[in-house]
């Protein structure tokens, strides 16, 4: 297990059972400090290679994931692996595509779909899942 994220650190969304991913917009500096282990790119274009592992999902600016099934995929893995280490969900700006993959993650760890978008505006970003049909995919993915 890598040490994990410091809870109080910026953009740190502790889920119930413990887990803490990392929430971050790529238009900003990389925050110093612990740096991830994994990342998930949210972006509609190929990002920058990082020194660390990562993951290119391709998901558009206020829009969706291009492929559903790659993104439930992605975001269940990024779960399964925050367990034990710093995995961190990006996107350009950190609130749109990010909060909504972090109330994915949400739904994952137990929180129910209806709610987590709730859960990841109170304790993340108040202005993160920017669009009605980011809060609408939320509602309907499934643990």
């Amino acid at each position: 297990m890598t040490e994990p994220w410091q809870d109080s650190a910026p953009g740190v969304l502790r889920l119930p059972s413990g887990r803490l991913v990392r929430g971050r917009a790529l238009r900003r500096p990389l925050p110093g400090g612990t740096r991830p282990t994994y990342a998930v790119h949210l972006l509609g274009k190929r990002p920058p290679e990082v020194p660390w592992e990562s993951v290119w999902l391709r998901w558009p600016d206020f829009r969706l994931p291009s492929d559903r099934d790659a993104a439930r995929a992605v975001l269940t893995d990024a779960w399964e692996r925050a367990a034990d280490e710093r995995v961190e969900i990006a996107c350009g700006g950190g609130r749109g595509r990010t909060g909504t993959a972090l109330a994915c993650l949400a739904v994952l760890d137990g929180i129910p779909a209806r709610e987590a978008v709730d859960h990841v505006r109170r304790h993340y970003d108040r202005h993160a899942v920017e669009t009605p049909w980011q809060r609408r995919y939320v509602r309907r993915f499934s643990a």
